[in-house]
């Protein structure tokens, strides 16, 4: 290890605590996508409070915003992905190998999205010191991203210009293990709700005069589990439903379900036209109206192998943190608990393509960024190995020091690729000419429907029915 990397090592371990704590704040905040006002504030805050300039209020969205701090020539551009918005119920309490939620039933960050613009803030702060130190050129846009969980805000974004001119990303994501990736991953998705209009009526008395939007849900639903078998075995498409009526005797005007369509990026437009086919037939059916709201509409990842390449480097540099005797008895109990392979905190650094894993069926409004500028996404430690994303398990770990050593081991990992990115031209050429081979075959092209805006306040009944209770809980960072 050279003196400059020995250097970024204790700038970050200086300052680690600082970033903790924001990390536990933002757990015990929990707030849903595009609700995540004192999440948001906090960040953006601690980055203006760090010399960045922060442009709050972008692309339409409250809780969005671009922090930017600039030297010499401006270039190279370097750019930062993190996300902060936590998942409906999976309110867990931190440090408990059993489920025992904090407030039963409210949001909790099961996947682990409180740990990462905290990992990318200590990251771009500690590189702007350095390049003060050293007087090196270049620019630093770290992009605070809500309500990444119903994949809406990065195609936003990269609509409103926001990426434009920036030559590398790196972005991040917390998990159970130290890993890169390159190639396609995941699939693209839309993510719409189709609400139907009936008209009311006594279901016993007079059923004629009404006419069911609930039916209309429940056809709708019977028409895409048809259309499912005859769909490549990429797909993946679920729902769930909204509202369908509050008595069953009264015929109910308004219904709606929540769909996520996914597949392959050459499917996914396609996939979308027949599901809504599918409701058109129902509300033929059954005589009511219905209108279509996209929440989201993203490509698949196409992460960059050069770019990953370099980060694995600094991943095999930084390695595995050190675990207590408390850490991994945690660790254990919990994966006794859950069935999971009693391992501790035993896992691999690796480096993966689609040549040695699976496509697996996960989605990432990351994927937008991936096609419009080089991106990679690290995958850094901070839960219990064999946590899977959107459970109870990943909300008990992620306010623990087993999270705190990971959010600092994925900033020494950024830090490391960033200052190289920063000073190594060579390096920066073969990453942007790879790109340009991917942009060659897959040109950008939105998925997002014509005057498609993002759906502020879609969480926010939800935010406001567990806020109270949950505000006795949180945190002073």
């Amino acid at each position: 290890m050279n003196s400059d990397q020995l250097a970024i090592f204790k700038a970050i371990e200086s300052k680690q605590e600082i970033f903790w704590r924001m990390a536990d704040a933002i757990w015990s905040y929990a707030e849903l996508g595009l609700e995540e006002y004192r999440s948001a504030k906090l960040l953006a805050d601690a980055m203006e409070a760090a010399g960045f300039k922060v442009e709050r209020g972008v692309a339409g969205m409250p809780t969005a915003f671009v922090a930017t701090w600039r030297q010499g020539s401006g270039k190279p551009v370097i750019g930062f992905l993190g996300e902060y918005d936590a998942l409906p119920m999976l309110s867990q309490k931190a440090g408990v190998p059993k489920k025992d939620p904090l407030v039963p039933g409210a949001p909790g960050h099961g996947c682990s999205h409180n740990t990462m613009f905290v990992t990318q803030a200590l990251t771009a702060v500690t590189v702007k010191e350095f390049m003060e130190k050293k007087g090196l050129s270049g620019t630093l846009k770290v992009y605070g991203s809500p309500a990444e969980e119903i994949l809406t805000s990065r195609p936003f974004m990269v609509k409103a210009g926001l990426f434009e001119g920036v030559d590398v990303v790196l972005d991040n994501h917390g998990d159970s293990f130290f890993q890169v990736a390159y190639g396609m991953e995941g699939t693209g998705m839309v993510s719409f709700i189709v609400t139907f209009q009936g008209k009311t009526a006594h279901a016993g008395a007079f059923p004629w005069m009404g006419r069911s939007a609930t039916d209309a849900v429940e056809l709708m639903h019977a028409g895409t589990e048809r259309m499912r078998e005859h769909l490549p075995t990429t797909q993946r498409t679920h729902w769930v439903t909204l509202e369908g009526g509050e008595a069953p005797n009264v015929v109910p005007d308004r219904a709606s379900t929540w769909y996520f369509i996914r597949d392959l990026d050459e499917n996914v437009e396609k996939n979308f036209q027949w599901a809504l086919d599918c409701a058109k037939g129902a509300a033929l059916m059954t005589q009511t109206t219905y209108e279509v709201k996209t929440l989201g509409a993203i490509h698949q990842r196409f992460p960059n192998k050069r770019l990953a390449e370099l980060i694995f480097e600094h991943v095999k540099t930084v390695g595995r943190p050190s675990y207590t005797a408390e850490e991994e008895a945690f660790a254990r109990a919990l994966q006794a608990e859950c069935g999971y392979p009693v391992v501790g905190m035993e896992y691999p650094l690796k480096i993966v393509s689609p040549d040695s894993e699976p496509l697996r069926g996960g989605s990432s409004d990351v994927g937008d960024v991936t096609l419009v500028a080089p991106t990679v996404s690290l995958r850094f430690p901070v839960r219990v190995p064999g946590s899977p994303s959107h459970h109870w398990t990943v909300t008990a770990a992620a306010k623990t020091s087993i999270a705190h050593k990971g959010i600092t081991a994925g900033a020494k990992v950024l830090a490391l690729s960033a200052f190289d990115l920063l000073t190594d031209s060579k390096a920066r050429a073969e990453i942007r000419s790879e790109f340009a081979e991917l942009t060659a075959k897959r040109p950008y092209k939105s998925f997002l429907p014509e005057g498609a805006q993002p759906p502020l306040g879609f969480h926010t009944a939800l935010m406001e029915k567990y806020r109270p209770a949950m505000e006795k809980h949180y945190i002073d960072p």
